[in-house]
């Protein structure tokens, strides 16, 4: 569900250009030196900034960016950020655009670790292009990713976990874990999302899987 147009978010981003980018290429290829970290994680669809906020600090010696296309969902992830966090905001940066414009931002091999964390479904056929887990999105993440780098994807939604499934499979992906329960156990490494915490609170199964592309020598 979109959020609410919150009138501040613009203002807002204007005066923090210096963590909240719209179009950052003058960082691809930079971004594990802007951070000082050998490790960078990447959200798509950061939604309010629990999870990445949350991880950021959970693995302060990792770098972490998200990207939202939500102007007013990623002001407030960003704002999260420094009032509650992380003042200096040391390890973490947030894009405020469409993720169909990473190759633009992120180097060939950059990105360690891509998050995607209760993606909109698209539940209509005409639209499942559209998915972040689509064929056309998993060119890009291949590209971007580093030799060992990898895919970990959350859903609540089990028609869109189980297409996905096969686009990785499709797209020359391997599945390194796969659970249709993940929340069953506890999982004290992975923070749990806005989204997560309300469909544990409903009962809803979490569907989890890490795919990695196979590099073909």
């Amino acid at each position: 569900m979109r959020m609410r147009k919150k009138k501040w978010a613009e203002p807002w981003i204007e005066e923090h250009r210096d963590f909240v980018y719209q179009n950052p290429v003058e960082n691809k290829g930079k971004w594990k030196q802007l951070l000082q970290r050998e490790t960078l994680h990447l959200e798509i669809g950061t939604g309010k900034g629990g999870y990445l906020n949350g991880m950021a600090k959970l693995y302060p010696n990792e770098a972490w960016v998200g990207i939202e296309k939500d102007i007013s969902a990623g002001a407030v992830a960003a704002r999260h950020a420094v009032e509650e966090e992380n003042p200096l905001l040391e390890n973490k940066r947030f894009i405020i655009a469409n993720a169909e414009q990473l190759q633009e931002w992120f180097a060939t091999g950059e990105v360690d670790v891509i998050h995607l964390n209760f993606s909109d479904p698209w539940p209509k056929k005409g639209n499942h292009k559209r998915r972040l887990s689509s064929a056309k999105f998993l060119g890009m993440y291949r590209d971007i990713l580093t030799e060992d780098g990898y895919i970990r994807m959350k859903t609540d939604n089990k028609d869109l976990f189980e297409d996905s499934v096969l686009y990785f499979l499709q797209n020359d992906f391997t599945l390194t874990e796969f659970s249709v329960d993940f929340r069953r156990k506890e999982h004290a490494e992975d923070v749990m999302t806005e989204y997560e915490t309300r469909f544990m609170e409903l009962g809803q199964p979490i569907y989890q899987l890490c795919a990695k592309p196979c590099r073909h020598k």
